[in-house]
């Protein structure tokens, strides 16, 4: 029978890309042709597994087909069977495959959050059972700021995290913290969901370029609010390193800063863009779904060393996340979760904000009700094309000093793969390829030619 996945072991194949020798992103087009292996390991996933182990062994495909020709085929499987049972490896992932999940490996775990409506299925899933009917008993434990979430998760205090979209890429890269810590986006918790709001005093300047001097507030360096400011402020010809001052205040603080006349405004997560409404001191000066619809906000994060060491556990965790993930995006659930999150040990917020935020309909403290049935939504498929646009502009704003492979940095940290199975398991829609092109203030943004977004000119 033929191979679908080219031979590992035969020098004239090449692994640069996909094994199955098709053109398209990586692991997801061979996924149909899986589902029907043998769990014995003699299938196409005993295949994928081979292909797995030679490019891990040999990153450089190069070397691999040097030493085939120079040594063989069998001299080289030996040697890598002396360290590394291939046998094992090939069956171990056609049963992983065959829908025979085992149980968790840990089912007691510990999830951190910052209170915000961009972490509603991490915190609904809590009161609504989704962690319980997938066999996990799971606290989640609200946290005061991004930095703390950061280094609790990195010393293992917490299994997995909520964190910012950007936050696993720069742990992944060292860029932030100490050393490299790999971390990983298992899925997108929420698109859009965030605004520029300003204090009211300020109802009179709505153009951008009257805002030199301003403070402005953002919940972290490492955040899509960070980098989507800067831009906004860049295209209306402000300097954000010089015409006006953008700090890191954690969100549960930004309406009592605004209040105290410590900012001007914030690019921040709800409900307390709607929170600063609410309380009658400030406005919400424009949705950040107006400059990037479906822009990533927050992410489902967990250590790298999850997926391997607790195989099952993080399989059960994704498919409980993607599960609430889909409950919450349906309009008609809204205000049930509305109401499941609102109290006081998750947002601890009035439920009337909460429900203006998940529902669209809302007071914007100019006088208006809006309703926008999309203000946040909620899609775990972590694009890749996100994570790339989120490394030009780490680039472009200095925090990133050193080129990277954008694709491959990627790859490694958004998990495309596994939530596009976990989100086919639940029957919804999976994206043919984890790359798309992103439209942001009206500009195309192509992954494949992301150079142009490292260095973008402010705008006169």
């Amino acid at each position: 029978m033929a191979r679908m996945f080219d031979n590992p072991f035969s020098a004239d194949s090449r692994l640069d890309s996909c094994g199955c020798g098709r053109a398209h992103a990586p692991g997801l087009a061979c996924e149909p042709a899986a589902a029907a292996a043998p769990a014995d390991g003699t299938g196409v996933l005993g295949e994928a597994a081979e292909v797995a182990v030679m490019k891990a062994v040999f990153p450089d495909d190069s070397t691999r087909r040097s030493l085939l020709r120079i040594f063989g085929a069998g001299t080289v499987m030996a040697a890598i069977e002396s360290v590394f049972p291939l046998a094992s490896a090939r069956e171990a992932m056609a049963q992983g495959a065959s829908g025979s999940a085992g149980a968790p490996e840990k089912r007691d775990l510990k999830i951190g959050f910052i209170p915000i409506t961009c972490a509603t299925p991490i915190i609904m899933a809590h009161p609504m059972n989704f962690y319980s009917r997938h066999g996990l008993n799971v606290e989640v434990i609200r946290t005061a700021g991004w930095a703390v979430i950061r280094d609790r998760a990195i010393a293992r205090e917490y299994d997995a995290a909520h964190m910012l979209a950007p936050m696993p890429v720069a742990m992944s890269l060292g860029v932030g913290v100490a050393q490299p810590q790999p971390f990983a986006v298992a899925a997108i918790e929420n698109i859009n969901g965030q605004a520029i709001t300003l204090a009211t005093k300020h109802r009179e300047k709505r153009n951008p370029r009257d805002w030199r001097g301003f403070r402005f507030a953002v919940p972290f360096d490492f955040s899509i609010h960070n980098y989507l400011l800067r831009h906004y402020l860049a295209e209306h010809g402000l300097d954000p390193d010089r015409d006006v001052q953008i700090r890191a205040v954690p969100p549960p603080e930004m309406v009592a800063n605004l209040r105290a006349d410590n900012i001007d405004g914030f690019l921040g997560p709800d409900p307390f863009n709607q929170r600063a409404v609410f309380d009658g001191v400030g406005f919400i000066h424009i949705l950040t779904k107006e400059l990037w619809d479906g822009h990533p906000c927050c992410a489902f994060a967990v250590p790298r060393s999850m997926i391997t060491e607790t195989p099952n556990t993080f399989a059960a965790l994704m498919r409980a996340i993607v599960e609430a993930t889909a409950y919450s995006q349906k309009a008609e659930n809204r205000r049930e979760v509305a109401q499941a999150i609102a109290g006081q040990n998750y947002l601890n917020q009035p439920p009337t904000v909460v429900e203006q935020v998940l529902t669209g309909t809302f007071a914007d403290g100019l006088g208006r009700v809006q309703r926008v049935p999309d203000r946040i939504g909620f899609d775990p498929f972590p694009w890749h094309s996100m994570a790339i646009w989120i490394m030009t502009q780490m680039r472009r704003w200095g925090q990133l000093q050193r080129d990277v492979d954008y694709a491959q940095v990627a790859s490694q940290v958004f998990l495309a793969l596994d939530a596009g199975r976990a989100m086919r398991d639940l029957g919804l829609p999976v994206p043919a390829s984890p790359l798309r092109v992103e439209t942001i203030m009206g500009r195309p943004f192509d992954p494949a030619n992301p150079g142009a977004w490292t260095e973008r000119a402010i705008r006169a």
